[in-house]
């Protein structure tokens, strides 16, 4: 059996000090339940002196759960031990969690302690909360600056007090693998009673190293690894939970070891995270982002579908991601293309598949990712599954800011051209009413939005509409340079589906 792990998860500490992802207590109570059910081994809730708020939430979020250990953070101070006990003792598994710095930067310019004071307040801490608790860590903030020989004489020394988790944070995100995995090599060489204690590490993403950080450590005696939840955190973050989770278990060749993580949670409680934050997961974000398990090259597009492993290292389904994306774009090919419109309903010959590839990739050029609903409109063209019922000839409007919007439409129909104008709210209300009068059909427009699917003063603008007629809601699209023109095009798109349809019926 491999040894574990333990996933330390501080999201709702650390992760909440990143600007712009502070929470609510009911969000925190939400969020902590939901890392719960992922699976973590230790909540750290939060740093109860820092407010009345800061302490009702970590007491709240310590009633909450109940099968995982909650941690209040403290500085190396009673009234900070004190408050951090009272917030946390409710807890079926509290924790202390006590920090003071260690390197010669921080006691100069910040503590103004020297090495002797530090190490004496570090000492009294562990002794004083262990008073409250037997699960009390220590954590020395900046010790990838620290003096080594220094180092490792804290920490024996809160070992010898106490301390049954012993944390090396890497603060400043300073570190390389190399680094991290000498120190760790040194602290337990140097430290005789290191075995005492589990040893953590701590990483920031200053230099984009966090997780490589954390996997060192891991390589060289840490059994704990401080994390948050899509690697929030102050400045450029900590170490993403859900990238170490998945590398141990995807490369336990290099790393025997496993963690009691839910990896099938992830992608939820990823999810969840953004959705209470508002901090959106970037789409090329390893794990949770929208393209780790999307291809849009046609060459992989062909691999993943012969065989997954090809290109997809995990299963989306390991991480809870229903299955993997094949978007269809300029770079696609035929392979991903008829897998799509297979997917989609469609059974497609050779030469439909030709006619369809041909359609689609000049609106690709066009857009950048070939959605559903273009690709149905594609197919329903070529094959000629909607008939053009109405096609558009002609179009005129006015409007302005003192001005009644007024449209002039002339539309073809069964070999003749009809043509009439109406009013209304805007241009594109006047435009929809004219063609109502003129076709003499009323659909209820239930969605519309424009969006540019090409850059510059010329660009293509795509009108998009989902209306309903009697009991069907049909999609329409339409493309144009002037977005009165495209959103025609939309509703008479729609509106011919409609009638093909009923018209199959």
């Amino acid at each position: 059996m491999t040894e574990q792990v333990y996933m330390f998860d501080t999201t709702l500490r650390d992760g909440e000090q990143s600007p712009g992802a502070s929470m609510t207590v009911d969000e925190k109570i939400r969020m902590a339940i939901q890392l719960e059910k992922l699976g973590v081994d230790v909540i750290e809730a939060g740093f109860p002196i820092a407010s009345p708020g800061e302490f009702d939430s970590v007491r709240k979020i310590a009633s909450s759960v109940k099968d995982v250990t909650v941690a209040g953070l403290a500085r190396a101070n009673k009234p900070d031990i004190d408050s951090a006990w009272e917030a946390i003792k409710i807890s079926a598994h509290p924790r202390i969690h006590i920090f003071i710095a260690t390197s010669d930067i921080h006691l100069k310019h910040k503590l103004r302690r020297t090495r002797e004071q530090a190490l004496e307040d570090a000492i009294g801490a562990v002794k004083y909360a262990r008073r409250y608790t037997a699960d009390v860590e220590f954590s020395a903030e900046d010790a990838t600056r620290s003096d080594t020989d220094y180092l490792c004489e804290v920490v024996r020394a809160v070992i010898e007090a106490g301390a049954s988790v012993v944390n090396i944070p890497d603060t400043v995100g300073y570190a390389t693998p190399a680094e991290i995995g000498a120190l760790f090599r040194r602290i337990r060489e140097k430290t005789p009673n290191i075995d005492r204690v589990i040893l953590s590490a701590h990483c920031h993403n200053d230099l984009g190293m966090a997780v490589a950080n954390s996997l060192a450590a891991v390589r060289f005696g840490a059994r704990q690894v401080e994390c948050t939840v899509n690697g929030i955190g102050e400045r450029a973050g900590n170490a993403a939970l859900e990238e170490i989770v998945m590398a141990i278990r995807t490369r336990e060749d290099q790393l025997p070891f496993h963690t009691r993580i839910n990896s099938q949670e992830i992608y939820r409680t990823s999810k969840l995270l953004s959705t209470i934050t508002g901090l959106v997961i970037p789409r090329n974000k390893p794990i949770v982002g929208k393209n780790a398990f999307a291809h849009e090259s046609g060459v992989h597009q062909d691999g993943v579908i012969k065989q997954a492993l090809t290109y997809e290292i995990m299963t989306p389904e390991s991480v809870g991601v229903p299955h993997s994306s094949i978007v269809l774009g300029k770079h696609s090919g035929k392979h991903g293309l008829l897998a799509r419109c297979e997917t989609l309903g469609f059974k497609l010959s050779e030469e439909d598949l030709k006619t369809i590839y041909k359609k689609f990739i000049a609106l690709a050029d066009k857009k950048k990712e070939v959605t559903d609903e273009d690709l149905v409109a594609i197919v329903e063209e070529a094959l000629n599954l909607i008939k053009e019922f109405y096609k558009l000839e002609y179009m005129q409007t006015t409007s302005g800011n003192k001005t009644m919007a007024t449209a002039t439409v002339q539309l073809r129909h069964d070999n003749k051209s009809d043509v009439d104008s109406a009013v209304g709210d805007g241009p594109v209300d006047a435009t929809y009413k004219t063609i109502e009068r003129i076709t003499g059909i009323s659909g209820k427009l239930l969605e519309y939005s424009i969006n540019a699917v090409t850059i510059g003063e010329d660009a293509m603008g795509e009108a998009f509409v989902k209306l309903q007629f009697k009991d069907d809601v049909v999609a329409g699209r339409g493309l144009s340079t002037d977005v009165i023109e495209a959103s025609a095009k939309a509703y008479l798109n729609a509106l011919n589906k409609w009638l093909s349809l009923s018209s199959r019926k």
